[in-house]
């Protein structure tokens, strides 16, 4: 419950919406029992009247009708309000979590998978609906419309009245606090399976290429279908447990039922009261066990919601590593760049980079390769400071990056990764995330440094083209070049390059590299790749081995000598 407690400030915006509601659910339930109990009453004082009693048959067909008007529109109006209400919260909770979730980035447990934390931005937020929507509105309806028929039961038939506020009580409290109690650990475990399968799916995805190619296809198939039985066989329990809490409700509520009329059947014998009233009271207490239809379902999703939110507090809440200096200074002018003497390492791990030296001066182009994993991503990274290292120092024209403000080194530093996105949305929209003030010549300029101007022009509605998710309606190597152009696009005088050819055909690549001098010149540019280089690509070429950069030769640029 300390979850929970954690996004308490977040509801408070949002309690008018959610009080009104909980009104119009009360209403609701209110309603659909009163319309029961003069339903129960006008019938069987309608078929008294068929043998000769006198009856006014006018005002309870007028109330059947005003409370079937009533009833509907207040459960229209109780899904609009309360819908919108909580489509507004999880809104709230979305942009509360991005905006708590960047500053944290990259999270300091490396062992939250990519599709691991897509789920708890969407799938775990969404679990939390279920605490008002399906769960609080009820709960409270369900208490205080069985609270009045308790009182009128006490007032006519006071023996069947006690039964039935033990049965509604049962029903109501205690049935679902079992079940919240028996299903907690298996709800939790079954949003830690849906996760584990979600992060699966992505991440066969995403290396779908390198499963075909190593033959590891019927492998990948078989530890889904072992996380599809797991996940299965998790939510068929809670299922099972849920029914037996259904079942259980639906004994107390025959209890209840058979009690009031075994004691009504009495009172009727004895003239303590009359056989329509007696029938609207049975009628009306079978209406006021509805809601907990309702809320028995939504208790038997209590456990998921409850390690949602604590899914969503623990990111929330993890430790900043990187954070802005107290008082920064400006970011310099210009391009110069240095790495001093960098160690790092992830996770108190064994350092990727040990001890390295590397000095860029303004507007010079170098490359560092080396195999996958070996650290050129990291290097990159702490440039941005998405990480700070554990020792020396980053540097821009002397001043070290920890004194100047994030959000100015971000504008300073301009960053073309290999899963740069291209957005589904006009070419126009992709280039403006650079420089939203940006006119159609300077878009155009951009696009023609990366050698995509007359593509675009020559499409139906050039700079206002839909690409398409992902790109989809262009190319691999357009997609990088539009990608590119963004880059281009922006004002920052260094540019980092990390592997921004993955993916192209060899062909599409070197047309790539060398458009790169011209399309870049006059910025700093760091580009690590294991790719083939050119010659001319770069200005000087560096080698990343065991943490540490070893300079190649210039005359050996371009030459596949012994390198991947």
């Amino acid at each position: 419950m300390k979850a929970l407690a954690f996004f308490a400030p977040l509801f408070k915006p949002h309690w008018r919406g959610l009080l009104l509601a909980l009104i119009l659910s009360l209403v609701t339930l209110a309603a659909g029992t009163a319309l029961l109990g003069v339903s129960g009453w006008f019938l069987t004082a309608t078929a008294l009247t068929a043998l000769g009693v006198s009856f006014n048959l006018f005002a309870p067909s007028a109330a059947v009708r005003g409370l079937s008007f009533i009833r509907i529109l207040a459960r229209y109006f109780e899904k609009l309000v309360g819908h919108n209400a909580t489509l507004r919260l999880l809104s709230d909770l979305r942009r509360w979590l991005f905006s708590a979730l960047f500053p944290r980035l990259p999270l300091p447990d490396r062992s939250l998978r990519h599709g691991d934390l897509v789920t708890r931005l969407t799938a775990d937020i969404d679990a939390l609906d279920t605490l008002f929507l399906i769960a609080i509105g009820p709960l409270i309806a369900a208490l205080v419309l069985g609270g009045a028929v308790t009182a009128v039961l006490l007032a006519l038939l006071s023996a069947a009245g006690w039964i039935y506020l033990v049965a509604i009580i049962l029903s109501v409290i205690v049935v679902p606090t079992i079940l919240a109690a028996t299903t907690r650990s298996n709800g939790s475990q079954s949003v830690e399976a849906a996760a584990g399968l979600r992060a699966q799916i992505l991440d066969t995805i995403a290396g779908h290429d390198d499963i075909v190619a190593f033959g590891q296809s019927g492998f990948a198939a078989e530890k889904f279908a072992a996380a599809s039985q797991t996940l299965s066989d998790l939510r068929r329990r809670q299922g099972l447990a849920t029914s037996i809490a259904a079942a259980s409700v639906q004994a107390l509520t025959g209890v209840a039922l058979i009690a009031i009329v075994l004691v009504g059947l009495e009172a009727f014998e004895a003239g303590a009261i009359e056989g329509p009233i007696l029938a609207g009271i049975v009628f009306a207490a079978l209406g006021s066990f509805e809601a907990t239809a309702v809320i028995i379902r939504s208790i038997g999703k209590l456990g998921s919601a409850l390690a949602s939110a604590e899914r969503l507090r623990q990111i929330a809440t993890a430790p900043i590593t990187v954070r802005d200096p107290i008082r920064p200074v400006a970011c310099p002018q210009g391009g110069g760049i240095a790495f001093e003497n960098v160690t790092f390492a992830y996770d108190n791990g064994e350092p990727v980079l040990k001890r390295l030296d590397l000095a860029v001066a303004a507007g010079e182009h170098v490359a560092v390769s080396g195999v996958s994993g070996v650290g050129k991503s990291s290097l990159l990274h702490l440039a941005l400071r998405l990480a700070d290292p554990q020792e020396g120092a980053i540097r821009i024209e002397g001043i070290n990056i920890r004194d100047v403000a994030q959000r100015d080194l971000h504008a300073h530093i301009a960053l073309l990764g290999q899963h740069s996105p291209v957005f589904l949305d006009t070419v126009r929209n992709n280039l403006l995330i650079a420089r939203p003030e940006a006119t159609d010549a300077e878009l155009y300029a951009a696009l023609g440094k990366a050698r995509l101007e007359t593509t675009i022009r020559g499409l139906p509605a050039g700079l206002d083209t839909v690409v398409g998710e992902t790109g989809a309606t262009l190319s691999a190597g357009q997609a990088r070049r539009l990608s590119l152009a963004r880059t281009l696009l922006s004002p920052a005088p260094i540019v980092l390059l990390d592997e921004p050819t993955a993916g192209l055909d060899r062909e599409t690549e070197a047309a790539f590299f060398s458009d790169m001098p011209q399309a870049l010149a006059g910025r700093t540019v760091v580009l690590a790749t294991h790719a083939l280089l050119p010659a001319g690509a770069v200005m000087r070429e560096f080698e990343l081995i065991g943490g540490r950069l070893e300079e190649i030769s210039r005359s050996g640029l371009g030459d596949a000598s012994g390198r991947e």
